[in-house]
């Protein structure tokens, strides 16, 4: 007795059958052309690019380049030397009872050639995305405030460390207040 082997047959051709063909071959070519778009995405990015547009910019003023050996809690750095400078909650503006620290940081630092380290700091509420922004935007708006007052905007670095080392590690507005800041380190 002969076994029955039971084959399927081949798909017939028809409209369903040229419409799987036609759409694994669009398929194909969209993953090829995405292919080829990320591919010379990465190849037009130029060398000393920045990460803005056009360049990391504040108010028309760029930023300096990084000097090594300047960073903010490295040993060649002291602190301490000026006054915090305190924010609202969520804010970035600079206060009037505020500005009379600047005031004294601008006339230290002016004429001289030490690099200016400007720290933002926020208190622990928001995510540690936004904190790190909110940071960043308190430190730039110090730094502009200092270039309004005659420092060299080549001598100011700015960093942000967001919600990171609180002046105050209590909760409460008592501490978060505390935590609203802008340190300065000033490069040996």
């Amino acid at each position: 007795m002969s076994s029955l082997v039971s084959e399927k047959p081949p798909n017939p051709p028809g409209p369903v059958n040229n419409r799987k063909k036609i759409m694994k071959k669009l398929f194909t070519l969209l993953c090829v052309t995405s292919l080829a778009f990320a591919v010379s995405s990465c190849a037009n990015k130029r060398k000393n690019q920045y990460a803005g547009v056009d360049g990391d910019y504040v108010n028309g003023t760029p930023l300096p380049d990084r000097k090594d050996g300047s960073a903010f809690f490295s040993d060649n750095v002291t602190k301490g030397q000026f006054s915090p400078v305190y924010f609202g909650l969520d804010s970035s503006s600079v206060s009037a009872g505020e500005m009379n620290k600047i005031d004294q940081v601008a006339a230290a630092m002016k004429g001289g050639s030490k690099t200016l380290i400007v720290a933002g700091f926020t208190d622990e509420r928001g995510t540690d995305e936004y904190n790190r922004a909110l940071g960043e935007r308190r430190a730039l708006a110090v730094r502009q405030a200092l270039i309004d007052k005659g420092v060299n905007a080549n001598l100011i670095q700015t960093v942000s460390f967001g919600k990171e080392m609180p002046a105050d590690s209590g909760s409460g507005e008592a501490a978060w207040a505390k935590n609203r800041r802008v340190e300065f380190g000033v490069a040996k």
